[in-house]
């Protein structure tokens, strides 16, 4: 789901299914060069859209933009590819309503890194 929370009040709604591709997946580098660098990148989401849906956004809040936080470039570059390693095996393997989160595929590579 995406909201307008500037201009017109609008909510796009797209339906379909996901997939996740992470880091050591054969696609991941076709995928992952589509978007900028980030060393903290895990994961891309693919998803095959069934329908789209738009309606109005009459109860959105108006927020204005204020830029980019650069606060996960900042915390990964204090820690090497085995520290965000071992932070993730400890951390994400479960997602904050208890369940499985994303695999690590075998040969994992973190993004950015040799």
């Amino acid at each position: 789901m995406f909201c307008a929370f500037s201009g017109p009040p609008r909510i796009l709604r797209l339906y379909g299914r996901g997939r996740v591709v992470v880091a050591g997946d054969d696609r991941w580098e076709q995928l992952a060069a589509r978007f900028p660098a980030r060393r903290g990148a895990r994961a891309v989401v693919v998803v095959e859209v069934e329908r789209i849906a738009d309606s109005c956004g009459y109860a959105v809040p108006l927020y204005d933009y204020a830029g980019q936080r650069d606060l996960l470039g900042q915390w990964t570059a204090r820690k090497d590819d085995a520290a965000l390693a071992a932070y993730r095996a400890q951390r994400n393997r479960r997602s904050i309503d208890d369940l499985p989160a994303l695999p690590m595929a075998a040969g994992y590579r973190q993004a950015g890194s040799g």
